[in-house]
This record gives C-alpha cells, sequence and structure tokens, in this order.
C-alpha cells in the first residue's frame, strides 16, 4: 500500500469534524486514531530557524552568489540532518510544537526584480535559471532521497510575489504571460519538475485579480495541470483572513476559508480554517471538498514516516547540530558566497600590515545573521576573523549604521581617523543590516514593511567614508547588505571591493580566509549592482522592463555574474556547450564557469562550478 493509499485509508475513519481540524497548522490529536497533534509551520531559510542552536549558514541570496550546486545539496542535507535530529529529540518528549516540526517554510524563489526589497535577501536573485537550479538542489537536500522524506520543503511565495511590503495583503498585479512564465514562475515549474517539492506556499498578493490563495488559475490551471504539482498547497500566514479584509472578494471569514479551501488550499498557516466548519454549515464547501485536501495532507505526514517505525532518519543524532562537520561546511559556503569586485592587486593582503578595520558592521553580529535564523554556538564577526589572521589590527566603530550621532554622544568618526592614520591600511565594514531591510521591519532607513527607501549607502556611513578616503591611504571597502547597494564611489575610490551577503555565523572568518588569502575568492553577483535610484523603475510596477541583467538598458556599477579572483582565469568556447578553462595564475581557486544564449536577449542557460589549481586546463561541458 502506497503512501496515498494509507492517507486514503485512514481519513476515512475520521469525522466530518476532524477531518476540518486536520486542515489548520496547529493541527490536533484524534486519539482514537492514534494521531498526535501536529504542528505544520517551520522554518529553514538557511538553517534551522527559531529552534534553538543551530548552524547559521550564509543567507539564501549569499548561498546563491556561490554559484555552486554541489555545494548547496550538502547545506540543505545539513540542516536537515539537524531539523530531524531536533525533531527525533522532541517527540521522544512527547510533543512538537511551533518551529518544532519536519514540515519547512522553505526555500523562497521569488525572483528578487527590485533591490529594495527588503525580503529579497531570502532569495536566490533576479535570475530564474540560477534560482530554479540553486533552489532544486536546495529541495532535494532537504528532502533526502530514502524510502521516506527527510523534512518537506515548501515552495514560496506562489506567485509574483516581491514587494512591496507594505502592499503585500491587497496588492493585485497584473503582468504579461511572457513575465508571468518566463520570469516569476519559471523557477516554480523547474522545481517541481527536477525536485518534487512537497508543498507550496500561495502569496498574500493578488494576480489578474485573484488573490493568490484562492486563484483556480494558479493553483489548478498552473499548478496542477500545467506543471504537474501533486503535493499540498498552504496559505501564507493568516493570508486566508485577508480575502476579506484587504481583497474584498468575500464578506465573512467563513466565505473565506471556503474559497480558499474550494481553490486549493490544502492547509492554512493561521486561524482562518476554523471558520470551515460553519462555511460547511451554510452550505459553501462539501465533505468532498475536504476529503482531497486532508487526503493529501496524510499522504505527506505518512511519506515522513510519522506513522512508521522503519523511518531511516528516525535515528540521526542530536549531535549533528551545529558540529564540527557542519561548522566546517558552513565555512566552506561562506567563503564561496563573498564576492571580490574589485582587486588592483592589494589583495590578497599581508598580515603583517599594521591594520585598521572601521564601519558598524565590522563587530556587529547582526551583519552575519540575516533574517529567519537559528542561534549559533559560536559566531565570529568581520573584526574577530580579521584579528584571527592579522596581530596588528586596531578597531572603530566610526559611525552607526543610519543615525546621526547627537552632539553630546562620543564622536565615533574622530576616533577611526585618529586609527586610520596610523595604520598602512583601512578595511572598512560598511553596510546594512536585517534590521533595514526585511520582512516587517520599520526602521530608520526603511520605509513601512522593511523595503529601502535608497540603494544608497546610508548618508552618516558615506560621510565617514569620505573623511576616510581624504587621508589617502590604501582602503579595502566591504560592504555588507542581503542586496544591491550603490558602490560607484567605492569603485573608484578603493584599492579592492568586496561584497558579503550576509555570510553566516562564521562569515568573519570566511572574510579574513578571503582578505589574507588562505582561499581564492569565488562568488558571483546573483543580482545587478546599479549605480543609483534613477536606474530603477517604479517599485510597484511589476513589468520586466529595464529590470535585471536581461532587460536593464543602463550601465551597472558591476553587472549580474560579475565576480574576480586571485588567478588569471581564460575560458575558450569551443562551441556553445564546452569551453576549456585555463588557470594562468598563481593560485588554486574555485571557479563558476556561466554558460549564456543571446537570442533575444542575454539570458543564464546553466552554471558549473570547478576547482582548477594554478597551470591546469580543463574542459568543461553543458
Amino acid at each position: 500500500m502506497n503512501f496515498r493509499e494509507k492517507a486514503i485509508e485512514l481519513v476515512s475513519k475520521m469525522t466530518l469534524e476532524e477531518k476540518l481540524s486536520q486542515m489548520n497548522h496547529d493541527a490536533p490529536a484524534i486519539e482514537r486514531l492514534g494521531i498526535p497533534a501536529y504542528n505544520w509551520w517551520s522554518e529553514c531559510l538557511h538553517g534551522a530557524a527559531r529552534n534553538g542552536t543551530a548552524t547559521v549558514f550564509p543567507q539564501s541570496i549569499a548561498m546563491a552568489a556561490s554559484f555552486n550546486k554541489e555545494r548547496m545539496r550538502e547545506v540543505a542535507t545539513a540542516i536537515s540532518d539537524e531539523i530531524r535530529a531536533k525533531y527525533n529529540e522532541n517527540k521522544k518528549q512527547g510533543f512538537t510544537e511551533i518551529y518544532q516540526g519536519i514540515t519547512m517554510c522553505s526555500p523562497n524563489i521569488n525572483i528578487f526584480r527590485d533591490p529594495r526589497w527588503g525580503r529579497g535577501q531570502e532569495t536566490y536573485g533576479e535570475d530564474p535559471t540560477l534560482t530554479g537550479m540553486m533552489a532544486a538542489e536546495y529541495v532535494k537536500g532537504l528532502q533526502g532521497d530514502g524510502k521516506y522524506r527527510k523534512v518537506d520543503a515548501t515552495l514560496k511565495h506562489y506567485a509574483v510575489h516581491s514587494g512591496p511590503e507594505a502592499d503585500r495583503r491587497a496588492f493585485d498585479i497584473d503582468v504579461t504571460d511572457e513575465e508571468l512564465y518566463g520570469t516569476y514562475l519559471a523557477a516554480f515549474e523547474y522545481c517541481i519538475k527536477n525536485a518534487e517539492p512537497s508543498a507550496v506556499m500561495a502569496a498574500y498578493n493578488a494576480v489578474k485579480g485573484s488573490p493568490c490563495v484562492a486563484s483556480n488559475f494558479l493553483l489548478k490551471d498552473v499548478l496542477r495541470d500545467k506543471f504537474g504539482f501533486e503535493g499540498y498547497v498552504e496559505s501564507d500566514a493568516n493570508g486566508v483572513e485577508f480575502l476579506d479584509k484587504y481583497h474584498k472578494v468575500t464578506n465573512t471569514s467563513a466565505e473565506s476559508a471556503a474559497l480558499a479551501a474550494k481553490s486549493g488550499c490544502d492547509l492554512c498557516i493561521g486561524d482562518a480554517f476554523k471558520e470551515l466548519p460553519e462555511a460547511y454549515r451554510q452550505g459553501l464547501i462539501t465533505e468532498e471538498d475536504i476529503d482531497e485536501s486532508v487526503i493529501r495532507l496524510f499522504t505527506a505526514r505518512f511519506r515522513l514516516g510519522m506513522f512508521s517505525d522503519d523511518c531511516e532518519y528516525d535515528n540521526i543524532p542530536y549531535d549533528v547540530v551545529d558540529c564540527e562537520k557542519h561548522k566546517a561546511l558552513n565555512l566552506e559556503m561562506a567563503r564561496e558566497s563573498i564576492v571580490l569586485l574589485k582587486n588592483d592587486g592589494i589583495l590578497p593582503l599581508d598580515a603583517s600590515k599594521k591594520i585598521a578595520v572601521i564601519g558598524p558592521c565590522a563587530d556587529d553580529i547582526a551583519p552575519l545573521l540575516a533574517n529567519y535564523c537559528g542561534r549559533a554556538s559560536e559566531y565570529v564577526t568581520l573584526l574577530s576573523g580579521i584579528r584571527e589572521k592579522a596581530n596588528n589590527v586596531m578597531y572603530a566603530k566610526g559611525s552607526d549604521y543610519c543615525t546621526e550621532p547627537r552632539e553630546y554622544d562620543e564622536r565615533l568618526d574622530n576616533e577611526a581617523l585618529i586609527i586610520a592614520e596610523k595604520c598602512d591600511v583601512i578595511i572598512m565594514c560598511m553596510g546594512i543590516t536585517p534590521a533595514i531591510e526585511g520582512e516587517e521591519v520599520d526602521g530608520n532607513y526603511g520605509t513601512e514593511g522593511g523595503d529601502k527607501r535608497s540603494i544608497e549607502i546610508p548618508e552618516v556611513q558615506k560621510k565617514l567614508y569620505r573623511k576616510l578616503r581624504e587621508l589617502g591611504k590604501p582602503m579595502v571597502f566591504v560592504n555588507v547588505s542581503g542586496s544591491c547597494l550603490a558602490l560607484g564611489e567605492q569603485d573608484n575610490d578603493c584599492n579592492a571591493v568586496l561584497q558579503c551577503f550576509y555570510p553566516g555565523s562564521l562569515g568573519g572568518r570566511a572574510l579574513a580566509d578571503i582578505i589574507f588569502g588562505v582561499c581564492s575568492p569565488s562568488g558571483r553577483l546573483p543580482v545587478t549592482f546599479y549605480a543609483s535610484d534613477s536606474d530603477l523603475p517604479d517599485f510597484r510596477d511589476y513589468s520586466m522592463e529595464n529590470r535585471t541583467y536581461k532587460f536593464f538598458k543602463g550601465k551597472p556599477v558591476y553587472p549580474f555574474g560579475h565576480g574576480l579572483t586571485y588567478s588569471g582565469i581564460t575560458e575558450d568556447w569551443t562551441d556553445e556547450n564546452t569551453a576549456v578553462i585555463k588557470n594562468n595564475g598563481k593560485y588554486d581557486t574555485y571557479y563558476s564557469v556561466l554558460k549564456y544564449s543571446t537570442n533575444p536577449y542575454k539570458k543564464l542557460e546553466d552554471f558549473k562550478k570547478i576547482f582548477i589549481k594554478s597551470g591546469e586546463e580543463i574542459t568543461v561541458k553543458f
């Protein structure tokens, strides 16, 4: 008997009331049938999140910068091991609460179409091919390849969702079919057909007049009929209740619950489906409508081994959590995620030099972590990592992230100027944090909801940067952000520029390994780095015209896919599917080979990451 057949048999024994109760994320026990309570809501965007100690890997946008599909699978495998280990122990205690389960609301595969979007850090960038391929490996690593599923992966947010955050509960988006299928749905289709994710989460917004959580077009015609999806669909948190509160397509909460369920939403993250009994009494939904959703949910629970005693993942021990093996993998992914944007030869840096480390990102763990994270057992700030490699290091914060100091506050910039004068080279660690860009963030520099007003570096940091620049010292600029910031000045002025996309709990160690030449940088930009706000279309406009590397008409500071190494690498394409890669430099390095097509516009088709030694030649076939 397969998992679905087992689910059908079990659901047939339930009363209508029991069935309805199982469509809420906090599903109660049905003791007479031996069904334990289960909370479906858990998170693992870049590690087991909100559930105690865990390996905190680089944020999703950072892992995308690695352009390493194999490494992504390794990371997801480690994450799912930790999730299962925690679940196994909590189950022994007799309960699994919110964030302790094995059904994960990850990954986020929305397209990062506009750099102002605060949650763009959660995505794999602006390109559907990069997004789809990296996400597929993440899903495979999470779900495992055994008889049972290790954890369930959920693709979110379906669909056409990328800000503005303040409008997300009621926003209605209209795009052309070419944009819909070519940009916004492409990664969903790729993942469904190549990785078989267990679940899909419906977005808050509407598309072409129909809210995603209640769209027959999106959930049935496209997702199930066109893409062949066979798993379960869940709402975003409280998304069903927004049908009457914000979208105004229903009048009551019972009508909202019925509309979402009949349209293909099987599971409610929130309380709205607790109105389904009332909807049934009003004749808004039938028991046949309910049966299919509950069968899908219990098919998933059987497939996760919840009712079996031979699940191969039940014995994963707790000591895998943030273990040394996972820390080593974390460090390697962080190294590969850092992008060298400019280098005039100053890097790798001589560790014997007198070094001034300056900036608000230098000695703060916030720029390491990003949103939706766990608690690591060890944090290495950028400053700490540099101090591990160099003995003569002085530090000054220099400025806050985005607020001017009051007159009676300490003069942070004075201290920075003093130590900069006494040093041979300045490493500036500037940028922003998830307190400025993110979900439901209302910071000094962000608008309502967490979107940035501007891609400019905050003014208080700019002032400090310009004062330091006037000293005429050699400068290495490290930008920390989950998105594009305007780095035109830095590209013009500095000897080297590096980008850290929230590099995880060991990010400082990884950065130091790059700066001092322990390893060669190999990251590439998963997004375009524009020159200024004037390059950006209206944030609310979802047309792809003049957006991303495919359609942008201007000149970026750094293009999508840009990233330098410490070695001299040449590519000789002998045909459209074959490239001969030669390392003419003195450093062994990882290197990502990107295969593009150019008709009717430049488009990433595939990519492979290789390790190539000094003097070596490797033929890469696609």
